[in-house]
């Protein structure tokens, strides 16, 4: 069973307040890493209850705790080495999906993840809007 590290320490729940994360995951084997961002909980929707019109919008926690990236090689590789031989790391927890993305992105461009063979990530994908959420929150870090 793999689990998440965040400063250091492993965890077993996310805190209150997050809503998705941006992680590292490091092989162990070759020291090559990935940078991607998981949302914490899944938006659901149900069917309405007999009688009403309206849909039931609700959450529920996302895979998180089994989730091992969006990249082929890098599930290729945690297949072939095991996952005992990586480290999954949070870097960054986040109050919205949106600080997420900005987050994400920022690391991998300061990480320059597509100039270097030592990451697997093969794109960046971004679309990010300003928001007070994300002015706050980068302000305090």
């Amino acid at each position: 069973m793999s689990y998440w590290i965040y400063k250091g320490k492993q965890i077993d729940d996310l805190p209150e307040g997050c809503e998705a994360f941006v992680y590292l995951i490091t092989n162990k084997k070759n020291g090559k890493k990935y940078v991607g961002k998981k949302l914490a909980k899944f938006k659901t929707t149900k069917p309405p209850l007999k009688g009403k019109k309206k849909k039931r919008r609700g959450t529920k926690e996302s895979d998180w705790r089994e989730y091992w990236g969006s990249s082929d090689h890098l599930k290729a590789d945690v297949a072939k080495y095991g996952e005992e031989n990586f480290i999954r790391e949070i870097l960054h927890i986040c109050p919205s999906r949106g600080v997420a993305s900005y987050l994400e992105a920022r690391e991998q461009f300061e990480r320059k993840v597509l100039l270097t063979d030592d990451y697997y990530n093969g794109i960046i994908n971004v679309r990010v809007g300003g928001s007070e959420i994300l002015k706050e929150h980068l302000s305090k870090n």
